[in-house]
């Protein structure tokens, strides 16, 4: 939008077209914090139209808290909602102070890396994978002079869908799974197709912190769900739906990512009717399904759906063969037809031959043999993480499955301080406002316990302790 230039086809939606532009001279730093931005009188000007005009926008930038008021004085840039970074030294510490995306601490170079939700290489039968590179060529010698189609692969899509079938009673064909380049392309997708400004998406709190970023990138008026170690409070879920009418609502019920709390049956089921019964998609992310320490957890949302309300994304990044990056969505034919046309814009289809490769490599018996050793290898690695931490004062839940622990910190630890002081000990964590939609969540941290061999845990784990005790005194 040109300045000056408002479109005339909503006229009746000119104050929203004000707040778009208000919006994004913010997010690209152009208006600073806490900077006076123009007033009423001055962008009506500006753009021809009426004074209430802007007020009203100016309000409802007020109501998203983009922007706060100051009296007899004008409207301000409200902190946290632009991209450029404060003048401290650590990039690190700024990002986490500003923006806080995740990918600034995955960026930094540390011996001991607990900010990645990552698997240790060494945990995956590496002398196998070679074995079906191989098989791969032989059963398709020509697959590197072809594309996969836009969706996905036709024998790995049949192969996934007799899998969620069998496994997890799905009712599903071929044709409503597409393959993605891990699960982070599948919510930008999703994202990308189904959400425009202003539009209301619910996340739970906290959450997996690109999921943030990417529904704030599409201009997203972003509601907080609490998530506890119980669920979530569906009466006041009720109410939030039926006062905000959400677009759609971004979840990780699974061993949830930061929390590792996992939604009981009887709350899935009943979302996924108060999803339908409020027209509220369901964004189900699945990526740690394998990976529990004693019973396995309960069915996928999309189980119980009947009506087309969820959109479930499985990443088999995380345990499977992380170079390869794949993903499936599983939809309905109405949302899927759309998602294949934004892919179709992105590249040409997941690579085919990652596909060909995860296709032999993970319906393999010895692959699926693997899987039990691995959940008892990172359950020892939770547990030796855990044991390390007992020492101090701090707080978490264990987790049945996953590979992180939510930690609750004294309130007199200054955050930005103690994550300074952890790099230049080459140790990263994720700082819990960086999974908090409303940026919150000072106390907490995330911790990995899935990266790291043992050796390297309990050294990791007691150089942070001792990081902490140096700032905290």
């Amino acid at each position: 939008m040109k300045r000056g230039v408002l479109s005339n086809d909503h006229s009746d939606k000119l104050f929203e077209q004000i707040y778009d532009y208000v919006l994004e001279r913010i997010r690209r730093g152009e208006w600073k914090e806490h900077e006076k931005l123009p007033s009423v009188r001055t962008l009506a000007l500006e753009f021809n139209v009426h004074r209430l005009t802007v007020f009203k926008a100016y309000q409802l930038l007020k109501q998203n808290q983009k922007v706060y008021v100051r009296d007899k004085s004008g409207y301000y840039v409200q902190p946290g909602h632009g991209l450029s970074l404060d003048s401290r030294n650590d990039p690190i510490v700024s990002a986490y102070v500003q923006e806080s995306h995740l990918s600034e601490i995955h960026q930094v170079q540390a011996t001991y890396q607990f900010s990645k939700a990552l698997l240790d290489p060494n945990l995956l039968p590496n002398l196998y994978f070679s074995e079906y590179v191989k098989k791969v060529f032989d059963l398709y010698p020509k697959v590197l002079g072809t594309y996969s189609t836009i969706q996905g692969d036709q024998e790995l899509r049949d192969a996934l869908c007799d899998y969620f079938i069998n496994h997890y009673h799905f009712y599903l064909n071929p044709d409503e799974l597409l393959v993605t380049s891990g699960s982070q392309e599948a919510i930008d997708i999703v994202a990308r197709v189904l959400i425009k400004p202003r539009d209301v998406v619910f996340l739970e709190r906290p959450t997996y912190s690109p999921a943030i970023d990417v529904f704030r990138r599409q201009g997203a008026t972003i509601v907080p769900i609490e998530i506890e170690e119980d669920g979530y409070d569906l009466d006041q879920v009720e109410k939030l739906l039926q006062t905000h009418k959400p677009r759609l609502f971004y979840l990780n019920p699974t061993f949830q990512n930061p929390t590792g709390y996992t939604i009981p049956v009887e709350q899935r089921k009943r979302l996924v009717e108060l999803a339908a019964q409020y027209q509220c998609l369901l964004v189900e992310d699945d990526p740690y399904r394998d990976i529990y320490f004693g019973k396995k957890p309960p069915l996928p949302l999309f189980s119980y759906d009947t009506s087309g309300t969820v959109i479930y994304i499985r990443s088999f990044s995380k345990y499977i063969a992380p170079g390869l990056s794949i993903a499936i969505v599983a939809c309905r034919p109405s949302v899927m037809n759309l998602l294949v046309r934004a892919k179709s814009l992105a590249d040409s289809g997941t690579p085919h031959l990652n596909q060909k490769i995860f296709l032999h490599y993970f319906f393999s018996a010895r692959m699926q043999q693997h899987l039990e050793k691995l959940r008892i290898a990172l359950s020892i690695r939770k547990e030796m993480m855990e044991e390390e931490f007992s020492v101090t004062d701090w707080k978490w839940s264990s987790p049945a499955g996953g590979f992180n622990l939510w930690m609750m910190l004294p309130e007199s630890v200054p955050m930005d301080d103690f994550l300074s002081k952890s790099i230049e000990n080459s140790i990263t964590f994720v700082p819990g406002s960086i999974c908090d939609p409303l940026r919150e969540s000072k106390s907490w941290i995330r911790v990995c316990y899935s990266y790291l061999n043992e050796q390297k845990l309990r050294e990791g784990v007691q150089r942070l302790i001792s990081v902490y005790s140096s700032v905290h005194q």
